[in-house]
C-alpha cells in the first residue's frame, strides 16, 4: 500500500527538521569529529524524525461506497461495545463502539456512511487516557452526527483527545454532503473514536478486534 504525509503533519515535520538540524549543527561546531554524544543525539534525531514521519501517514487508496453498511472511521483496537445512554444529541439509549488509536496506528479520520451532516459540536475537556470509560463524556471532543443517504437513520461519530492529544481536527461542516471513507478530521498523537448505533444495529465486530479505517465493516444497516 502507498503512503503520503498528512497535511496535519507539514509545518510539524518542517519545524522538526530545522530544530533538530540546529541541534546537529552545534554539537559539531562545538565538539568537532566524532563523539558519543553526537552518535547519540543524532540516532535520537533520526528515530524522532521516522517516528513523526510514520505518525502523519496517510494510506493511499479507494473507498467505493456501500449504503448496506458502516465502516470504521479510524484504525485501531475496539476497546467497547456495549449499550449507553447517549445525553448530547439522542438523548437515549444507543450501541457505543469505541476504537483506541495507539501512536502507531494511522491516525486520519474517515466518514462511515453516505450522507448529510446533521450537527457538529466541539467540546473542551480533560484529558483522561483515551481507553478510560469517561474519556467519552470528559475529554476534549468533537462530535459529528452523520445521516444516512437512504434513510433517517443517523449515526455519531465522536473524536476524543487521549492522554497525550491536545488537538482535534474536524473537517466537516452542518448541512455538508458527505461520501463514506471520505477524511472528516485527524486526532494527534493517541486518541479514541466513538460510534453511536441506533439499538438493534447489526454490529459485526468483537470486542479488542483490530480494524481499519475506511475499510472495516464495523456493522450493517437496517
Amino acid at each position: 500500500m502507498k503512503y503520503g504525509i498528512h497535511k496535519e503533519g507539514h509545518k510539524i515535520l518542517l519545524a522538526l527538521v530545522a530544530a533538530l538540524f540546529v541541534v546537529n549543527f552545534l554539537l559539531f561546531y562545538f565538539l568537532g569529529g566524532y563523539t558519543t554524544l553526537r552518535a547519540i543525539v543524532g540516532l535520537a534525531s533520526l528515530l524522532t524524525f521516522v517516528f513523526t514521519i510514520a505518525f502523519f501517514r496517510i494510506p493511499k487508496f479507494v473507498v467505493f461506497p456501500d449504503n448496506k453498511v458502516v465502516i470504521a472511521p479510524a484504525d485501531g483496537r475496539v476497546v467497547a461495545v456495549e449499550e449507553v445512554e447517549e445525553t448530547e444529541y439522542f438523548k437515549d439509549k444507543r450501541i457505543q463502539v469505541s476504537i483506541f488509536m495507539s501512536p502507531a496506528n494511522v491516525h486520519v479520520n474517515r466518514t462511515p456512511i453516505c450522507g448529510t451532516v446533521k450537527y457538529t459540536a466541539y467540546h473542551p475537556g480533560n484529558y483522561l487516557v483515551a481507553w478510560h470509560p469517561k474519556s467519552s463524556t470528559k475529554n476534549e471532543r468533537f462530535t459529528t452526527v452523520i445521516e444516512h443517504a437512504e434513510s433517517d437513520v443517523e449515526i455519531m461519530v465522536r473524536q476524543i483527545a487521549g492522554k497525550v492529544a491536545r488537538k482535534i481536527s474536524n473537517y466537516v461542516d452542518e448541512g455538508q454532503q458527505v461520501l463514506q471513507g471520505n477524511e472528516m478530521g485527524f486526532i494527534k498523537f493517541g486518541s479514541r473514536v466513538d460510534i453511536f448505533f441506533p439499538i438493534g444495529t447489526d454490529i459485526k465486530v468483537d470486542l479488542r478486534q483490530k480494524v481499519k479505517g475506511g475499510k472495516t465493516i464495523l456493522a450493517e444497516m437496517n
